[in-house]
């Protein structure tokens, strides 16, 4: 559950379009789901405003897709790290709307989100073999609303690799 969930769920009990119980029923899965091998934070959204991100290594393809499964619910935004391109497939066969960035071994499925402020992160890398760390926390900030700029390949040998950057 999101904040714009929550907000619209209230304002439905307020107009009396829902009553306790059915909201009861929407309610139920806060703070957490428990789908047997995982528990899930449906509630991080809501205390952290960024929904729980998946760690894809050590957990098996099945387990992928069924945490993702329940999720994805309403085009939410579902992140999941450390995957590779076998298991993006796999994944994208169930839920096709599903995009891998590769260098970053990130799956994202669901709406962006806006930007909320005009102010950019700089993501640096000194050489090219940092870069699916750099990515990956690209990727994981522009998810989090940020504009990011990335300036990979830096080096650390001299600063004329520096002076064409702004």
């Amino acid at each position: 559950m999101d904040r714009n969930n929550l907000r619209k769920l209230l304002e439905d009990i307020r107009n009396h379009r829902l009553d306790i119980d059915q909201a009861m029923t929407q309610l139920k899965n806060l703070p957490y789901e428990d789908i047997g091998f995982a528990k899930l934070d449906t509630h991080r959204d809501l205390r952290r405003g960024f929904p729980e991100v998946v760690f894809c290594k050590g957990k098996t393809t099945k387990q992928v897709i069924a945490i993702f499964g329940k999720l994805a619910v309403g085009d939410r935004l579902v992140m999941a790290t450390k995957a590779a391109p076998d298991l993006f497939n796999a994944v994208h066969k169930v839920y096709p709307n599903t995009v891998y960035h590769e260098t970053a071994q990130i799956i994202l499925s669901g709406q962006l989100p806006e930007p909320r402020t005009g102010k950019k992160i700089v993501v640096v890398s000194a050489g090219t073999s940092d870069m699916p760390v750099a990515e990956e926390a690209a990727v994981t900030a522009e998810s989090m609303s940020n504009p990011v700029d990335r300036l990979y390949d830096n080096g650390v040998a001299g600063i004329h690799r520096h002076l064409h950057n702004k």
